[in-house]
């Protein structure tokens, strides 16, 4: 009876130790069907298709400021005055010379009448008949100069009104009443003109690794910080082939249009930009953590692993059925989502994939090695 209480004993005592198990635990993905998507990802600045920065041609005073910031005008619209006084001068004056030089050509062409009446009877030389001709020439060559001086300072009489040339609203006054305004090497900008914000514009600066990728007509989606909450959606029209560098840094301007019906977006709002540019349906696609696992050195392999792989393989490591042992493999990758990848060849579908490794199996959520990234949780 001593014997059996003392095997008994020992045998409680085994039971409470520890094992020494040591064969590592895995956590896993189940290759899948499904679609997935590939974006380039930029950001953009928000502005109206047609803009009209409105200057002014003359110099002087604003007298007068007939709209603001968020009117609407229409084509033709009176939008600002300038102090026409001194162009009124330089009208009146210029009225006054092409007078005169009218009268000049008036009493020139009196006097080349007299002189080709006296030339023939010898009471005026050849010499006095070219002469009257000549001065008939410079006066009415002085008629044209004083008539163009005349409409350049009509001109400017006008100019001192500046109306609008594109129906639209104004985004921009840049000028004040009492202002002066000088217009020298360039011209001075006194309002900027959207022709219409219900259909807009986003300027995005791709760089030249994605630009390969974008094309005309893709969809395009994006966010401003606005209505953080809320995605829009546009569309790619042009891409132009002209560089930009920056600091060595080189990318091309491409342009995506959308439709603004609310008028919520405004000019100038930055966009962050999401275009699409492939898309798989019904497609196998793996976590893109099983791509960056590397197995402890506690693993074991049902083979060797392979060294030598292409430029687009991807070794995976399948789990067995034991949950114990792992099977190397090689894949063929496509495009990437940043949270699954696309499988082209290697696998058939259904199979467990060991994506890390748990050190404390009781832990699984706070014990995986090598840690979770963000994009390896879907949203």
């Amino acid at each position: 009876m001593k014997y059996q209480t003392t095997i008994l004993a020992a045998l409680a005592i085994a039971a409470c130790k520890p094992s020494n198990d040591n064969t590592p635990h895995y956590v896993t993905a189940t290759v899948e069907r499904g679609t997935i998507t590939r974006h380039v990802t930029a950001s953009g600045t928000l502005g109206a298709m047609i803009s009209v920065d409105i200057g002014s041609q003359v110099n002087g005073r604003i007298i007068s400021l007939h709209v603001d910031y968020n009117s609407p005008v229409k084509k033709g619209d009176l939008l600002a005055e300038i102090d026409p006084t001194l162009y009124d001068a330089n009208l009146r004056q210029s009225e006054g010379e092409l007078a005169s030089a009218l009268a000049d050509v008036e009493l020139k062409k009196q006097n080349l009448a007299r002189k080709t009446i006296l030339t023939p009877s010898g009471a005026a030389s050849q010499l006095d008949l070219d002469q009257a001709t000549a001065q008939l020439a410079q006066a009415q060559a002085a008629v044209t100069i004083k008539q163009a001086n005349l409409d350049s300072a009509r001109a400017n009489v006008g100019f001192c009104k500046i109306y609008s040339p594109i129906e639209g609203i104004v985004i921009s006054r840049k000028v004040d009443t009492g202002q002066t305004v000088i217009s020298a090497m360039s011209t001075p900008v006194l309002f900027i003109i959207a022709q219409d914000i219900s259909r807009m514009n986003i300027n995005v600066s791709i760089s030249e690794a994605d630009i390969g990728q974008v094309a005309t007509g893709q969809r395009v989606d994006f966010t401003v910080d606005a209505y953080p909450d809320e995605t829009f959606h546009g569309t790619v029209t042009q891409v132009r082939k002209s560089p930009i560098t920056t600091q060595n840094v080189v990318t091309y301007e491409t342009i995506v249009t959308l439709e603004n019906p609310g008028q919520k977006l405004f000019p100038g709002m930055t966009a962050d930009v999401a275009i699409l540019v492939a898309e798989k349906q019904n497609t196998l696609k793996l976590a893109n953590a099983a791509l960056r696992f590397t197995p402890p050195e506690a693993a074991a392999f049902t083979q060797s692993i392979p060294q030598d792989y292409g430029r687009h393989q991807r070794l995976i490591y399948l789990l067995e059925p034991d949950a114990k042992t792992l099977r190397p493999a090689l894949i063929k990758a496509g495009i990437t989502d940043g949270i699954h990848t696309e499988i082209l060849e290697g696998l058939q579908g259904s199979e467990t994939i060991a994506t890390a490794t748990l050190i404390d199996p009781k832990k699984p959520e706070a014990s995986v090695f090598p840690p979770k990234r963000p994009m390896d949780t879907p949203p």
